[in-house]
């Protein structure tokens, strides 16, 4: 039976969830888990519906006809096939610790993507994203070329039909225009030091200020940077006895975690942006099975 994963978001009025659920009633589709969120400050409603074809109707079907229930509500909806996965184009400069773990939550199935390439604007991950049979692209980055890189960067998006850009620790700036062509479709990671400990060696900045907890948000990119609608958040505890190198070694972890996390809701479709903030429904039972378990 066909698993189907719908979104929605809509102005705030009563009859939503009835409208939502007599159609797929109506429809022969069961419901097996959903979540919602009527905020009062921003008169928004938000819901993701998981549900099953008991009678087969098609993903077609679906959409052509709850197409008039989105117009009555003026919904921005979407449906998807629960086992469809996203293309995600990853992007990484010299520290390679999220894209391994992104990489290896993709191969044994805990994370439902595709990754289309790996972008790095230098050579050090070039042998293993190709081993791992990925196309690898080096595209230099300059003062003088950003426009020409940030071009092929889109060809490449548009090319492979990526629907999702992750930065895992990509040290690049991408432009203002980048961000809002691509809204909502880039993730990036970051220390939570900042804004207190910005520019280099945060990890050094943080230990001499002796900080106790370190952590690590994953936010979207927008135009104001790492300033973002937030996504997931994570501390770990540190002590006066723990060293620089632990404080980079547990603030490793903690991003690579966190961004894992960040990119596992959006690609479930969990994830409602609702102005500055977001909407981060739980995770449905069984989202996080490996198809490799062990």
């Amino acid at each position: 039976m066909p698993r189907y994963c719908l979104t929605v978001t809509c102005p705030s009025r009563r009859g939503i969830v009835a409208a939502i659920s007599g159609f797929l009633a109506e429809k022969g589709c069961t419901i097996t888990d959903s979540a919602q969120f009527d905020d009062v400050n921003t008169d928004r409603f938000f819901t993701r519906v998981s549900l099953v074809s008991e009678m087969g109707v098609s993903k077609e079907e679906i959409l052509r006809d709850f197409a008039q229930i989105g117009e009555d509500f003026h919904m921005e909806w979407d449906l998807r096939g629960e086992d469809e996965k996203m293309k995600v184009l990853i992007m990484v400069s010299r520290y390679g610790h999220c894209l391994t773990d992104l990489l290896y939550r993709s191969q044994i199935g805990t994370l439902p993507i595709e990754v289309v390439g790996v972008v790095s604007n230098h050579l050090d991950y070039q042998k293993l994203v190709v081993n791992n049979d990925i196309p690898f692209y080096h595209i230099n980055v300059t003062k003088e070329n950003k426009v020409e890189a940030e071009a092929k960067l889109l060809e490449l998006v548009e090319d492979s039909g990526a629907e999702l850009i992750v930065l895992a620790r990509y040290m690049q700036i991408l432009s203002d225009a980048l961000c809002q062509k691509m809204s909502g479709r880039i993730i990036n990671i970051h220390h939570s030091f900042l804004p207190s400990f910005k520019g280099a060696n945060p990890y050094k900045q943080a230990f001499d200020k002796g900080v106790k907890l370190i952590g690590a948000t994953s936010h979207y990119v927008t135009a104001d940077l790492d300033e973002g609608p937030i996504i997931e958040q994570e501390t770990t505890r540190v002590t006066h006895a723990q060293s620089i190198q632990d404080y980079v070694s547990f603030g490793r972890e903690v991003e690579s975690s966190v961004l894992a996390r960040a990119v596992h809701a959006h690609v479930r479709r969990r994830v409602f942006q609702n102005g500055a903030k977001t909407v981060v429904f739980p995770a449905s039972p069984g989202s996080y099975s490996a198809e490799r378990m062990g």
